[in-house]
């Protein structure tokens, strides 16, 4: 008989990137009790990893609890970006509910609407937080409105409409349920989620049921499969089956070791856990996303949508430059194709094939953010290898015709920059939809463009906007092939040997473009150190040194004034590499290079394309 567990609550927190999630659960995390009054606690503590904090962005999910009352409210943070959507389609199966967080300012974001739409499409319950009220351009009344006609757009239900709006500044720590109350704290929020967010409900007498929707992996245990009791109740040692929906011969006995359950930001073990309850098991060597865990006796698995397949894949292959080695303390084939398949634990969007070379694997993510990440954590482990330029993985439709991702762009420039944007996007085989004016003299322009469209583009776009314009993309399907594309319009400038650079040899080659080196730097022939000011590469001798003379004293190089170089960040260098080129990644370095290094070679293999 189905029972409603009123001691839990299950929500998950879902937004647009950079509106306040993290902030949000940080606040609640703070205001429940879990960590002590004198405890120092840093900003964002969800936010585990490095580069999560550096950038301000979430990348994985995480689960947090927090008590209110006599309530448990177990809370999932999800990512914002399109990158790694398929997280947050995930763990919508875990929750009872969502809590909507929405910038009182920017308003609903393209993310917003396919964080919704995943929610309103599992039938979930929706309560809105309208964050950074604090602001001072803030405008809560037309942002309800914005959210109101989203769930229209998207064909909510009547319930879903009727959804309570509670008003917030993550920042200041307080919630308030109507615009003139007192701001205090966050109580108004949790007394909400507590009243409108359904309890869990399942069938405590029938089998054990638990669908898991994350994995989290860990050096000492393995991996860690996290998922709700669906139905029945699950206990340490007990024999149990594993089966997939997607996968209907699959079965796996097991026993279960390890059970813990949520509190504050540890796992604590538990001997037992009922319906409702969100449970990481640890100690079974393969589970994956999408299994359920089952009683022996009559096992059932639990549906559960496919995973957002990959649109775009680079090659990572052993770094073979002249300056191979010396930076990295991991360079192998072996050890790169460990930490590869060692990241299919946790990232379940990733794919890792191996090719007819036993140095190189082709790796499959959702966007060139989700392969950026990938690269640096490997580069700040001690790794070395080097990587091609991204590409988008075609397929072929029923009538044997090429196919290729789309992507829906929206994009918030100033005013004075639409032209340069729309120019430059059309170029690109994009499509303008539409093109609103929206306040502060910005214009949001939505854009219809093939995915390999945007590869590159990134860094031109925070040029042209003089890095006022804000981009944001959602994966809109497959369509017919739009044509070639020209992605780089400016050549290379190529170092002609090996060496160390020099003052005298970089000064005569700054005239040929920007360069991205400075003096007393190591370089090979073969390797780009510059961008071309026209459409061809050049070679250049920047290891050249002149020639002394009687009369001329080796002090005169004094007076040669170099251009700063421009120092490519990691996403600046993905962009700019052509398909002839590739990045070699180490821990200390980022260098571009040819693929073919001997000049003779390149010009030869250039003759014959």
């Amino acid at each position: 008989m189905l029972t409603k567990r009123e001691d839990i609550r299950n929500v998950a927190i879902i937004a647009h990137v950079d509106h306040g999630k993290t902030t949000l659960v940080d606040k609640m995390l703070r205001q429940s009790g879990v960590f002590r009054e004198n405890q120092e606690v840093q900003e964002r503590v969800m936010d585990s990893n490095d580069i999560e904090r550096e950038r301000g962005i979430t990348i994985l999910s995480k689960n947090t609890a927090v008590f209110y009352k006599d309530t448990k409210i177990n809370i999932v943070d999800t990512p914002g970006h399109a990158d790694f959507g398929g997280e947050v389609e995930r763990v919508l199966k875990m929750v009872d509910g969502v809590v909507l967080v929405v910038d009182a300012f920017e308003g609903a974001m393209p993310q917003t609407k396919f964080v919704l739409m995943k929610a309103l499409e599992l039938d979930l319950p929706v309560l809105v937080c309208i964050n950074k009220i604090d602001r001072p351009e803030a405008r809560p009344d037309e942002v309800i409105d914005e959210v109101l006609e989203l769930f229209m757009d998207l064909d909510a239900s009547d319930e879903q409409l009727d959804c309570p709006f509670v008003y917030a500044s993550a920042r200041d720590g307080y919630a308030v349920l109507d615009l003139d109350d007192e701001k205090k704290d966050m109580t108004p929020l949790f007394e909400t989620i507590v009243n409108y967010i359904p309890a869990p409900t399942g069938d405590p007498e029938a089998n054990t049921q638990v669908l898991i929707s994350t994995i989290d992996y860990n050096e000492y245990v393995g991996r860690i499969g996290i998922g709700k009791v669906d139905n029945g109740c699950l206990k340490v040692n007990q024999d149990v089956v594993i089966v997939n929906h997607h996968d209907p011969d699959f079965s796996k006995k097991v026993r279960i070791s390890k059970l813990y359950e949520f509190d504050g930001l540890n796992k604590v073990d538990v001997t037992e856990a009922g319906i409702g309850s969100i449970v990481a098991i640890s100690g079974i060597s393969d589970i994956r996303i999408g299994d359920t865990i089952c009683a022996p006796d009559d096992p059932v698995a639990i549906p559960f949508q496919k995973i957002s397949e990959p649109t775009i894949a680079m090659n990572f292959m052993v770094n073979d430059s002249p300056l191979a080695g010396q930076e990295g303390k991991y360079i192998t084939s072996r050890h790169i194709r460990d930490r590869l398949f060692r990241e299919l634990n946790t990232d379940v969007s990733l794919r890792v094939e191996e090719t007819d070379s036993p140095d190189c694997f082709k790796v499959s993510g959702r966007g060139e953010l989700h392969l950026s990440v990938l690269i640096e954590n490997m580069r700040r482990e001690g790794y070395e290898f080097a990587v091609s330029k991204a590409e988008v993985l075609y397929r072929t439709d029923e009538n044997g015709k090429k196919t290729e991702p789309m992507e829906q762009a929206y994009i918030d420039v100033p005013d004075e920059f639409t032209g340069v944007v729309i120019e430059k996007l059309s170029q690109r085989k994009g499509e303008l939809m539409n093109m609103t004016s929206i306040s502060g003299g910005y214009t949001r322009l939505e854009f219809h463009i093939p995915a390999r469209g945007l590869i590159g583009y990134r860094g031109d776009f925070l040029t042209d906007t003089k890095g006022n314009g804000i981009m944001n993309t959602v994966f809109d399907g497959y369509e017919p092939y739009r044509g070639d594309i020209e992605y780089r319009r400016l050549g290379s400038l190529i170092a002609f040997e090996d060496g160390e650079s020099v003052t005298y040899g970089l000064f005569s080659a700054q005239d040929r473009g920007a360069l991205f080196i400075g003096p007393g730097e190591r370089v090979y022939s073969g390797m780009v150190i510059g961008a071309c000011s026209r459409t061809e590469d050049i070679e250049l001798n920047v290891c050249k040194k002149k020639h002394l003379t009687n009369t001329r004293s080796s002090s005169a190089d004094e007076a040669l004034i170099l251009t700063p170089p421009r120092i490519l960040s990691l996403e600046q260098a993905l962009d700019f590499i052509d398909t002839d080129e590739l990045l070699e990644v180490t821990p200390e370095h980022l260098r571009i290079r040819k693929k073919i290094l001997d000049p003779t070679a390149r010009k030869r293999a250039a003759m014959h394309k």
